[in-house]
């Protein structure tokens, strides 16, 4: 049997880390399987569908890698694969429902089902939701509702009494009360659009999916559909329910703790190597202790035995360390494309880049590689070079340990012993030492001697290695910047 997966999003907000977990997983195993990999587009949702949404989708993919076999744009032998193309199918088997009985016609109106709810509530009723008024309407009664013109839904009459169990590749065998399953749900609208429900199994029917990979929230939807294939007399796919995506605070992902969708990630400068690997590692392992996989290597490795029972943790920071490991496995000239339009929107070079531009950009490269976490870090690290806006709180010369008349002093004395050493062409190293023998003179850390000289060069107490900075300002400036800040001192 033919492995075959599939993504199927609906284009209602931007692609989220979730989301893409999920599309991943299932593009990992079918690759790894030798199987086809699905797109659908499930954008039943008209009021809260838009056409960003879906653009983000086919982007967001595509920065990845991700191919898909059968979908959108690349067409397969089960389309169409967007759901609002296919409306006619949906009407056909939810009437094929009704016609065994296992769906019936329902008229009842909004107002009549929001009384329905007020008394159910009123009354504290053990059984809330649908009624099942419609469950049992003779054919005299349904065609006289249909005289008068009014167009019903058609809901699936879920059994009574008696239990559903699926089984979960992950979690075991999952059973559910019939009775706590939702009351006869509506399969199709009366305008003709289907519910997620009958068209999330028509269409996974119809394109041969063998094994539905989803997060655990839809677990409360298994014996549903369980119901719907029985219904149809279709086989069950394998399930497999993903663990929740949670913040470090254990509660479910989302924007307080942080970005979430992909496009603010890949804004911010993440690689889409880093994305792909840390994103794939939250909730699934090969082994517990191999970290670093390039797509090709997970193409072939995944398994759904990897893949955890427990809800996984994003963590920010460890995404970041994975993305700065692969920034400085990035090569010199990818590397300079990919800083380049940070560079550009931050107004320090032109757009599009002159000649000096690239030299200067081939420049910043090897110093940057090995102080950025994202491609955006390299506006704070190199805006000395373009802006000067000199430090003019004391305060923020001095480092922890030391005070403002040590700082003073120490600076005074450091910048004497660098530029002097510079212009004698001493080696870097020496120079080194002889400015952290300073600290033992002042009786203050290495750094009561550093920051201040770093602060008075890079206008900040974070920035590139100091003889890396000089180099790329120049001597001339460097030396006229350390006297302003020694002035400022002697103010």
């Amino acid at each position: 049997m033919e492995v075959r997966v599939r993504y199927a999003p609906s284009p209602t907000g931007l692609q989220h880390i979730g989301g893409i977990r999920t599309a991943l997983f299932n593009y990992f195993f079918a690759r790894a399987n030798g199987g086809k990999f699905i797109l659908r587009v499930e954008d039943t949702d008209r009021e809260r569908y838009s056409d960003e949404s879906l653009e983000d989708l086919y982007s967001t993919l595509d920065w990845l890698g991700i191919k898909w076999d059968e979908g959108p744009v690349v067409g397969g032998p089960y389309g169409p694969y967007i759901q609002s193309e296919r409306f006619d199918l949906y009407k056909k088997y939810a009437e094929e429902l009704v016609e065994k009985g296992r769906a019936y016609y329902c008229f009842c109106t909004p107002e009549r089902l929001e009384e329905v709810r007020k008394a159910q509530a009123a009354s504290k009723s053990e059984y809330q939701g649908y009624d099942r008024h419609c469950a049992h309407l003779s054919d005299s009664e349904i065609k006289e509702y249909l005289r008068q013109g009014i167009k019903p839904v058609i809901r699936f009459r879920v059994p009574t009494e008696g239990k559903t169990t699926f089984h979960d590749i992950i979690m075991g065998d999952i059973t559910r009360r019939n009775r706590d399953i939702s009351p006869d749900p509506i399969l199709l609208k009366s305008d003709g659009f289907p519910t997620y429900h009958l068209a999330n199994v028509v269409d996974d029917h119809l394109m041969h999916i063998t094994h539905i990979m989803r997060a655990q929230e839809w677990i409360p939807s298994g014996p549903l559909h369980v119901l719907l294939y029985e219904a149809f007399g279709w086989d069950v796919p394998q399930y497999c329910h993903l663990p929740m995506v949670m913040g470090k605070d254990g509660q479910k992902l989302s924007k307080r703790h942080g970005s979430t969708a992909v496009r603010d990630f890949r804004q911010k400068g993440y690689l889409p190597e880093a994305i792909l690997n840390y994103v794939t590692l939250v909730g699934w392992s090969l082994d517990g202790n191999t970290e670093f996989f390039s797509k090709e290597q997970l193409e072939k490795c995944f398994t759904m035995e990897g893949i955890h029972k427990s809800p996984a943790v994003f963590d920010y920071k460890k995404l970041d360390w994975f993305n700065g490991q692969y920034i400085r496995q990035c090569d010199n000239d990818r590397l300079a494309s990919l800083i380049a339009p940070y560079l550009e929107e931050a107004g320090f070079v032109s757009s599009p880049l002159t000649d000096n531009d690239k030299a200067l950009i081939a420049r910043i490269v090897p110093p940057v590689k090995e102080r950025m976490k994202v491609l955006s870090d390299v506006v704070p690290l190199t805006s000395f070079l373009f802006r000067d806006v000199p430090v003019v709180d004391k305060s923020v010369y001095v480092a922890k340990g030391s005070d403002e008349e040590k700082t003073g002093e120490a600076l005074k004395k450091a910048s004497a012993i660098l530029l002097s050493g510079l212009k004698e062409g001493k080696d870097e190293e020496v120079i080194e030492t002889e400015l952290a023998a300073l600290a033992s003179e002042f009786e203050i850390k290495v750094n009561g001697v550093f920051q201040p000289i770093r602060v008075a060069i890079t206008n900040s107490t974070v920035s590139l290695p100091l003889f890396d900075s000089i180099r790329l300002l120049g001597l001339d400036e460097t030396e006229k910047r350390l006297k302003r800040a020694i002035s400022l001192f002697e103010e």
